[in-house]
């Protein structure tokens, strides 16, 4: 999509297949792990968002309309009466297909704001942007809204948090991800103030653009 680059980890690959059956496995303290359909996310209110997306990096893809499910509403209905009698939740991790995951405080992830997102535009996520679901959460940067989601976990505490794996598990020790990423806060490292990392971060934008152009460029794998 022009103005919206790929991004995510292994830019110079493609991205992972889609399954021909996709669901979403609930765990963490829950009574029992369980899977969640997309059919059964269809039965939920739908949501129709218009937000811009803010990569830490720097730059900004402007009024892109998201449509899916509000994760609050996944939370409401079939996770919280799944939860483990007296549990109290404070984090969410979602987990992608290409191997990636965000963490999430539960008061971020339950605001109104964030989906599980099947549509782009007015058309099904394609696989650079995320097939087959994704987080959207506008009010945080990019690295916050898995693509390609498929695993979701909720914690009773904050779970250890490597973030990335390959190539780019370096680069961000170097950088550092900030646990919360609010966008208006401009929280992008978690101990250096913003002006102090924000030239690294924007020297990223070209190579990230080719590696994910070169990404895309190349075959699908099959499998």
């Amino acid at each position: 999509m022009a103005g919206f680059p790929r991004f995510g980890t292994n830019l110079s690959k493609p991205p992972p297949p889609v399954p021909a059956d996709p669901v979403i496995t609930v765990r963490g303290v829950v009574t029992e792990p369980f899977e969640l359909s997309l059919a059964s996310l269809a039965t939920l209110p739908r949501r129709e968002l218009t937000a811009d997306f803010h990569c830490v990096a720097g730059w900004t893809a402007a009024d892109l309309h998201w449509e899916g499910v509000s994760f609050a509403t996944v939370f409401r209905t079939f996770i919280e009466p799944a939860l483990t009698p007296g549990t109290s939740v404070t984090h969410v991790t979602f987990r992608g297909l290409d191997g990636f995951r965000s963490i999430l405080t539960i008061e971020d992830a339950l605001d109104e704001d964030v989906l599980l997102a099947e549509h782009l535009d007015g058309r099904p996520l394609d696989p650079d942007h995320g097939a087959p679901v994704r987080v959207v959460s506008p009010q945080q940067y990019g690295y916050m809204s898995t693509k390609h989601l498929c695993r979701i976990e909720v914690h009773a505490a904050a779970p250890r948090d490597p973030r990335t794996t390959g190539w780019s598990a370096a680069l961000w020790w170097l950088l550092g991800l900030h646990p919360r990423a609010r966008v208006w806060q401009e929280e992008r490292h978690p101990d250096l103030p913003a002006w102090a990392v924000r030239p690294f971060y924007r020297a990223l934008i070209a190579p990230i653009r080719a590696l994910a152009a070169r990404g895309s460029r190349e075959p699908r794998q099959r499998g």
